[in-house]
């Protein structure tokens, strides 16, 4: 059998050799490199399906292994190590450390502060990386979604804890950052940067300022309804109208982000890439650093880590108000939205120098629109459920600063043109604000500070007097036990003497 089959193998090389030849070089390419049929009887077909099984098993389980292991330490060194602002990470754990030995709250804040700021921007980050795989419609809603997860989960603890007032001002000052410190960034960046006007998409900036007006009326009424004194009830009218109306402003919200999925999805799109989609486009297409499901693990990890340390910051507010002389207000209103728009500044600025002031619009404008239009009324049905009196009474000096603010930026965009001039307008106008909060005292948190120093120096007096206590009673032990020592000293030499007889 071997011999007759001898000849038919070496047919059928020849013929192979003979195909192989008239085929080019590309077609080769495409070819296996080994056949499956056997060449010859003197090794069997079996024992090698079976050995290479055997090996190939073992290998593929090993080299799965070591794909999934390679993954994880390739996602956590693009995640952990290649942004400087990440050296800012140790500040977190440090936080917990220094709340757990010392109590300092002053220390506290000021650490779990700076902890935040680079998990707020590698979670702008993961969001960028999952919007690759969404498109740029819903890619840009989860940007603005998860870019103000860092102040929504801040005035969920806060309200949990009974903190309206610090839930009202850091949404305040969220809006007033995004649309004065952002905004004016970019702005005087591109226009430092590239040295002439930019254009934007006026009717998208047209219908964002839309909505902050009408964010402020749903703001201003409920203000004005409270300092007029013209409630039908009073105390409950106010608190009424301003469910009423974050009810409608929801509604508003869900309509406007189904008209921009449905109708209007190239509303958003920059101008320049309009005019040309495949010059630049094909240049400088970006790739996404890590897959989808790598984005989404890191997005929860990333808000679990922010929840945590957001807990600490929350409660160390009024402590450190206290510690470092600083007014709630300042804080509430300046300090903590600087922190939350951490990642949406970076970004606002760098799309600004590259000429894509479109997309540092959205972002800063937006960012405001959904705080305004989402957030603080969520915030007020949330508090609704929880039987807290939250509303959008915001009090008459920060309402005045919004109305003020929304006007100011939509006298600015109305032209559709920008320049660096406008940005350092926008930036001075920010530094009246946060000097305006910085001497502003308001009255609800100074009675709770008032409070606070009075439960301090309770607190004090409480401890003073068992110290004075504690020491009294060592000194009275003390005399006691030197007056028995001196009376057993007495009865000793009076019995060494003989004039004390010992008890029998």
């Amino acid at each position: 059998m071997a011999d007759t089959d001898s000849p038919t193998s070496e047919f059928d090389l020849h013929l192979e050799m003979d195909s192989l030849a008239g085929k080019s070089s590309m077609e080769l390419e495409g070819l296996p490199l080994f056949s499956s049929r056997p060449i010859g009887r003197k090794i069997s077909s079996v024992d090698i399906t079976t050995e290479s099984g055997i090996v190939g098993h073992g290998s593929e389980n090993c080299g799965s292994q070591c794909i999934i292991l390679r993954g994880i330490f390739r996602s956590i060194k693009i995640a952990l190590f290649s942004n400087k602002l990440n050296l800012l990470v140790p500040f977190g754990p440090s936080a917990i450390l220094v709340d757990k030995i010392t109590k300092n709250h002053g220390w506290v804040f000021f650490l779990s502060l700076v902890g935040i700021i680079p998990l707020a921007e590698r979670l702008g980050w993961a969001t960028e990386q999952l919007a690759f795989f969404t498109g740029p419609t819903v890619g840009g809603l989860l940007n603005a979604t998860f870019g103000n997860a860092t102040e929504m989960i801040i005035s969920m603890l806060a309200l949990q804890n009974g903190m309206i007032r610090v839930v009202q001002q850091s949404l305040l000052g969220s809006i007033l950052s995004n649309l004065l410190l952002v905004l004016g960034c970019a702005l005087f960046g591109g226009g430092l940067a590239l040295r002439r006007e930019q254009v934007f998409n006026k009717p998208s900036a047209a219908m964002n300022s839309g909505l902050l007006l009408m964010a402020v009326m749903g703001l201003l009424f409920p203000a004005v309804l409270h300092y007029t004194r013209t409630e039908l009830h009073f105390g409950k009218s106010e608190l009424a109208l301003s469910r009423f109306s974050s009810c409608i402003m929801l509604v508003a919200y869900v309509a406007y982000i189904f008209f921009q999925l449905t109708s209007q999805k190239n509303l958003y799109m920059p101008i320049n890439e309009e005019e040309s989609p495949t010059d630049e486009n094909s240049v400088d297409e970006e790739v996404p650093d890590i897959s989808k499901w790598e984005s989404i693990v890191w997005l929860f990890t990333l808000t679990c880590f922010i929840s945590i340390l957001s807990q600490y910051l929350v409660n160390a507010i009024e402590g450190a108000s206290v510690a470092m002389n600083i007014p709630v207000a300042f804080i509430s209103v300046i300090l903590l939205p600087i922190v939350g728009n951490a990642a949406e500044h970076a970004g606002a600025v760098m799309f600004a120098v590259k000429d894509k002031l479109d997309i540092s619009l959205g972002v800063a404008i937006g960012s405001s629109t959904q705080i305004s239009m989402f957030v603080i009324p969520f915030t007020v049905v949330v508090g609704w459920i929880m039987g807290l009196p939250m509303d959008l009474n915001f009090k008459l000096f920060e309402t005045a600063t919004l109305i003020m603010t929304v006007l100011v930026v939509a006298f600015m965009l109305q032209e559709g043109t920008s320049n660096y001039f406008k940005g350092l307008m926008l930036l001075l106008c920010y530094l009246i604000v946060a000097a305006s909060f910085f001497v502003h005292i308001d009255e609800d948190s100074s009675r709770k500070l008032c409070g606070f120093y009075l439960r301090l120096e309770y607190t004090l007096l409480c401890n003073t007097y068992l110290s004075f206590i504690l020491q009294r009673r060592i000194i009275l032990k003390s005399c006691t036990y030197k007056k028995r020592k001196k009376k057993k000293k007495k009865r000793h030499i009076l019995k060494s003497v003989g004039i004390l007889r010992p008890q029998t």
